[in-house]
């Protein structure tokens, strides 16, 4: 959430990002009505400070009729006092749907762009492999080897679902303890296993509500099932004033997640590439309120996914996502993408971004400069690994003529074999 001082003092910057994202949002009606919440504020003060002079010359009053006679002209100003109230719920109800819905700004190096088809390419990373056949799909690799198994997934849990199995399953539990070893190793990260089931306000802090409401699995009871470890590990400090010397706070946090994939129904159908159930490990962190520290942290988080990428041996190209391709929070994100031999292109497999104060605004998470000025914390997060739709570039980046998968060196000691074969 952007702060309201902001918006009014930077009207046209705030428009213009909105405008970048492809954001609709009336900045104008949010600042008539934050004129009115002004004024309405001042009246209630307003009235409140004569209440509380009526109330002290009440008691000082010398005789009874005195004391009635300042009652008596006291009930307008309950009244006016109460319909002001009355007025100004309604409209912080209208300003605080408004606010929400303010993107943040993006950042100057960010591309214009619709969709994922402005993004920038950045850098690229391996080679792309050539077979002297044409490549098999993972579906079809995975069937092939008894890894998975479509046709009873969506018999027991609907459109997109999915059983792993024998190598599937291995392979997946390789990955993780793969990732795990990578990041417990690594300096300063906190391990933590998150909720799925998580309350509204995280969402909302995040930024994935009110927009991203048809894409989430709701409750009975109003909770939500989380698409990401970020909505739960942000929360974590909802509402809290850290301590200047605990920045950065790093996170890697694990949970199973869910997501409808409204509006994509026609894409990617078959297989584990997107589906409504899987499971992330995410980088999260929180720093100083610095431009500077986050771009610093952006580009770290960024380069840990890469190294995994390498060690897994998977070519790869970093994009920089243009304006319609980033959320209503990222200042900045890039997207990572492994190589699809079946459909001879690059696939997504990360995501990485910042977001400076806007969700730690929303969260309410602050923290004591160095002179114990409150400042809200900045907020950087990027997947760390995501399964099973990283086995897609896996399987088909190391078949082999015969059907085979080699298996990648970095795995080798978990799965406990160099390749899947029908017979092993």
């Amino acid at each position: 959430m952007l702060d309201i001082k902001f918006i009014r003092d930077n009207k046209d910057i705030v428009i213009a990002g909105a405008k970048k994202k492809h954001i609709e949002v009336d900045i104008e009606k949010l600042l008539l009505l934050d004129d009115k919440r002004k004024e309405l504020q001042k009246m209630i003060d307003d009235k409140r400070a004569e209440q509380n002079a009526a109330s002290t010359r009440i008691a000082s009053a010398k005789s009874d009729d005195e004391r009635k006679a300042i009652i008596e002209t006291m009930g307008d100003v309950k009244t006016d006092l109460k319909k002001a109230e009355e007025s100004l719920a309604k409209v912080m109800k209208d300003w605080q749907g408004l606010m929400v819905l303010v993107p943040n700004i993006p950042d100057m190096s960010v591309p214009e762009g619709e969709s994922d088809a402005d993004n920038k390419e950045v850098r690229t990373w391996g080679a792309i492999p050539e077979f002297s056949f044409e490549p098999k799909s993972h579906v079809d690799l995975m069937l092939l080897h008894d890894m998975a198994d479509f046709e009873r997934g969506t018999k027991v849990a609907g459109f997109r679902g999915y059983f792993l199995k024998n190598d599937g399953a291995r392979l997946v539990w390789a990955l993780e303890r793969f990732v795990q070893d990578r990041f417990m190793h690594k300096e300063g990260f906190s391990p933590m296993i998150v909720p799925s089931l998580v309350r509204r306000e995280p969402f909302v802090g995040t930024g994935y509500l009110p927009q991203s409401e048809e894409d989430l699995y709701k409750t009975q009871d109003g909770e939500y099932l989380a698409g990401t470890a970020e909505v739960a590990t942000m929360g974590y400090y909802m509402d809290e004033i850290l301590d200047a010397q605990q920045l950065p706070i790093k996170f890697f946090a694990f949970s199973p997640c869910f997501r409808r994939e409204a509006g994509s129904h026609g894409k990617d159908t078959k297989g584990v590439f997107r589906i409504h159930e899987f499971m992330k490990y995410e980088q999260v962190v929180l720093c100083e309120a610095s431009h500077e520290e986050s771009v610093k942290w952006h580009e770290e988080l960024t380069a840990n996914s890469e190294k995994l990428l390498q060690e897994l041996e998977l070519p790869y190209h970093v994009v920089l996502n243009c304006g319609g391709d980033i959320g209503l929070g990222q200042v900045k994100k890039y997207d990572l993408e492994a190589w699809m031999p079946s459909e001879k292109k690059y696939r997504e497999t990360h995501s990485s971004s910042y977001f400076h104060d806007f969700q730690s605004r929303r969260l309410n998470i602050r923290y004591r400069d160095k002179e114990g000025v409150l400042r809200y914390v900045h907020s950087l997060n990027n997947t760390a690994i995501a399964t099973p739709r990283i086995l897609c570039q896996i399987v088909e980046n190391n078949q082999r003529e015969d059907g085979s998968i080699a298996i990648p060196e970095a795995l080798k000691g978990y799965m406990g074999k160099d390749v899947i074969t029908k017979n092993r």
